[in-house]
């Protein structure tokens, strides 16, 4: 499927370092690098409620370390999925009285919108999971075929069993809670509140994920190698980042909410599938809050791009609301958060304008301090302080910075 419009990013003198991430698996910074092309998967959305500041967060992190990797004179090859066709992009479907295709279509389209608003670079891949069914049903053949992956008697579905990982199966290259180091009894109740099923009769382990759930009356499903139906939720992206990235690639990213069990059982499907670990370096993000409370699409307390948007705020605005914050840290959103975001674009606009009276401080020396404050774990509040105190000197050279702003911080002046 077609992603959106690409940004154009300036070229700068010289060249960044290849950056430092936070690597979940590790606790620790690694250099996020795999020769001369950084592969990138960043998980996409379920095409619902899009596009709320968390997901703004998220993509922008990414589209900062993709900035770094091409001003370090690397290629970068992005992959991302859609989600569409989940259980909660069916019930949304169903309590709104909507197509489930429909809703999706139409999300997606917004998302495409606000992404392109807000200056994010476009993956290379981009895959809804309805694109790639029978690459799924595959893999999840393979799967059986190796013995990590099992049937569960399903009485109702005419269809047969459902399939399921086993997460003991697979030893080496993966063991359960290698990517996100919780005990059992920290998965198990994230696992009950994250879309698994611990008390699901006929498995062999409380928190062994679905693969593929065959079909039900009035569920959309599909034939397939393994029987009718439709795949569970990791093993989407296992597959679609296999198919375009290859093994072992450089960053698997999303939300923090996704470390468990969704990267953990991602990673997991893919070590079996291939032998090799999924990626160098499994890196997320912070949540965003609202009004005391996570941002959350089941609690309804979501501030969209597109109501920004559509109320006049400036889409440059919002994107330095969020680089404000530090990628990897919780943080609330405020009006007065984007009040700051909006004086700090109004300044530096002017101080570094066409019209701007040239000051003391070096272009040259502010942009190779903006570049170690990305390198070391994309530290975009530090970056932006660095800006700040540019400006409040006056540069002497307005035009070399402007460039430096767009194409590291991707604000256009």
């Amino acid at each position: 499927m077609k992603a959106w419009n690409r940004p154009e990013i300036p070229t700068l003198p010289g060249l960044s370092a290849v950056p430092c991430l936070y690597d979940t698996s590790t606790r620790g910074l690694v250099e996020a690098h795999t020769g001369d092309t950084a592969r990138l998967y960043v998980c996409g959305i379920t095409p619902y409620d899009a596009t709320h500041m968390g997901h703004a967060a998220t993509y922008l992190a990414y589209d900062t370390l993709q900035r770094v990797w091409l001003d370090a004179g690397l290629e970068v090859h992005f992959a991302q999925n859609v989600t569409d066709i989940d259980d909660p992009l069916l019930e949304r479907a169903a309590e709104t009285g909507v197509d489930w295709q429909e809703l999706a279509e139409s999300q997606v389209e917004l998302f495409r919108r606000d992404m392109e608003a807000l200056s994010i670079l476009p993956p290379e891949d981009y895959v809804a999971v309805t694109e790639v069914l029978d690459e799924i049903a595959e893999a999840v053949r393979r799967l059986l075929v190796a013995g990590v992956a099992y049937e569960v008697p399903t009485p109702e579905s005419s269809a047969g069993s459902d399939i399921y990982f086993d997460s003991a199966a697979t030893d080496g290259v993966w063991t359960l809670g290698k990517i996100s180091n919780l005990d059992p009894a920290a998965m198990e109740e994230l696992f009950r509140e994250r879309g698994g099923d611990p008390d699901r009769e006929g498995k062999r382990d409380i928190l062994d994920p679905l693969l593929w759930r065959a079909a039900r009356d009035g569920e959309p499903s599909w034939a397939s190698s393994v029987g009718a139906g439709r795949p569970g939720w990791h093993i989407e992206c296992s597959v679609i980042a296999l198919m375009e990235l290859g093994r072992d690639f450089t960053v698997q990213g999303g939300g923090s909410d996704l470390i468990f069990p969704h990267h953990e059982m991602s990673a997991g499907h893919a070590a079996a599938l291939s032998g090799h670990p999924l990626a160098r370096v499994y890196s997320h993000t912070g949540m965003v809050a609202y009004q005391g409370e996570k941002m959350s699409k089941s609690l309804g307390n979501l501030v969209l791009v597109s109501r920004l948007r559509s109320a006049g705020v400036d889409a440059r605005a919002i994107r330095l609301t969020l680089l404000a914050h530090h990628y990897r840290s919780d943080w609330e959103w405020s009006d007065e958060a984007l009040e700051t975001a909006e004086d700090r674009l109004s300044t530096w606009s002017a101080r570094l304008s066409g019209d701007a009276d040239l000051g003391t401080a070096s272009s040259r020396e502010t942009l190779a301090a903006i570049r170690e404050s990305l390198r070391i774990d994309l530290d975009t509040p530090k970056a932006l302080a660095v800006v700040d105190s540019a400006v409040a000197i006056g540069v002497d050279d307005p035009a070399l910075l402007r460039r430096a702003v767009s194409a590291l911080l991707g604000v256009d002046l």
